[in-house]
């Protein structure tokens, strides 16, 4: 009996077999490439929507919080410098190495007509000083490149003596200085300021200080408590009523309380306007009310009121003799740190222009600035 073979499929039945397996086989990796793409498109997308430091190593670090440009000059609103500026680490060690400065604040109308005795003055002691300039708007000062004045200026606002606008040029120096972590203590000047010790003893002398520098007293006369207005109240009351030196110097807590306040700050705005001048009431009674245990009660520039008026006297180039300066420095007696002290003020004001020549010829001798 023969046995019958099972006829070969045809040829073309072959090829179509092979080709209906490369296609099935395509079509599955097809399907499997587009479901790991579209995967990988969310991921990408969730990491890009969630993840917003992507790239730290490269784009983000310590730098970009600590450091600032050269020029103090910045684009940001009102609003936003505040709140920038009242950001308060509450982990007490710095995690870099940080040198404490002063900021010296410029209050002026426009130009620095003493600023050669500050240049001596500061000369040689780069990182341990900051400068910070408020002039009207619009003024363009013409400092040299290599000045320490140079491109020092902030954005400003006009400011009036007696008015509101003084107290907000004030809190704005204190804003934009507050910006580098650095500055720990923070003293306000103005073009007629003059300094009266070398770098070094202003420095030590403000670093180490226990309190800030504000005046601070009880006037109970018409130019005291006759300028209050009950309306103030509860905010503050006639018995906590404070007058006191505008050229404050301040260490850094109470500099960030000072931008920050909004209690006193709108009362004050309200109710003390000439003959009430903020300038003289606002920051001695919103620090006597809020820190009184940081503030010393003085203030560590010089004027003479002993000429009567409404404003202290102005010295002209007569005025600057050696015995001069020696008895601004040193006929003084006050406490430091708890301790009595000849070394009372650091500045003294208000100098004119004409007082630059003597000041320079005796910056060596009586002043003790360094000629280097």
């Amino acid at each position: 009996m023969q046995i019958m073979q099972p006829s070969s499929p045809p040829k073309s039945f072959k090829i179509f077999s092979v080709f209906s397996v490369l296609g099935l086989g395509f079509i599955v990796l097809s399907l499997s490439m587009t479901g790991y793409f579209d995967f990988q498109a969310v991921v990408i997308q969730a990491r890009t929507r969630f993840d917003p430091v992507i790239g730290t190593p490269t784009t983000l670090n310590l730098n970009h919080w600590i450091k600032l440009p050269s020029n103090p000059m910045h684009n940001m609103t009102e609003d936003e410098l505040f709140w920038r500026a009242s950001l308060v680490p509450k982990v007490k060690n710095y995690p870099f190495k940080r040198v404490p400065k002063v900021a010296f604040m410029f209050l002026t109308r426009g130009p620095l007509p003493l600023y050669p005795l500050w240049e001596r003055f500061f000369q040689g002691h780069d990182g341990l000083f900051s400068i910070y300039v408020h002039a009207l708007p619009g003024y363009v000062p013409e400092f040299g490149r290599k000045s320490v004045f140079y491109q020092r200026q902030i954005p400003s606002q006009p400011a009036e003596w007696g008015k509101m606008n003084m107290i907000e040029a004030e809190r704005r120096l204190l804003a934009n200085a507050l910006l580098d972590w650095s500055n720990e203590r923070f003293v306000l000047l103005s073009e007629s300021c003059i300094p009266l010790f070398p770098f070094p003893v202003v420095y030590k002398y403000l670093i180490e200080a226990k309190y800030s520098f504000v005046g601070s007293f009880i006037d109970p006369g018409p130019h005291g408590r006759g300028r209050y207005n009950p309306r103030m109240t509860p905010e503050v009351n006639v018995s906590q009523w404070r007058k006191g030196s505008q050229w404050f110097e301040v260490q850094r807590t109470l500099a960030v309380n000072m931008i920050s306040d909004t209690k006193y700050y709108l009362k004050f705005k309200e109710f003390c306007r000439p003959p009430c001048y903020v300038d003289e009431h606002y920051f001695p009674t919103m620090l006597a009310l809020e820190s009184p245990s940081l503030i010393s009660g003085r203030s560590v520039t010089w004027v003479d009121w002993s000429r009567g008026g409404s404003h202290p006297a102005t010295f002209g180039k007569g005025d600057v003799t050696e015995a001069f300066l020696k008895r601004v420095k040193e006929e003084q007696k006050c406490r430091y740190n708890g301790n009595e002290s000849s070394v009372c003020f650091l500045f003294a004001r208000k100098f004119a222009p004409s007082t630059l020549e003597p000041l320079l010829r005796f910056s060596s001798g009586v002043l003790g600035f360094s000629t280097r």
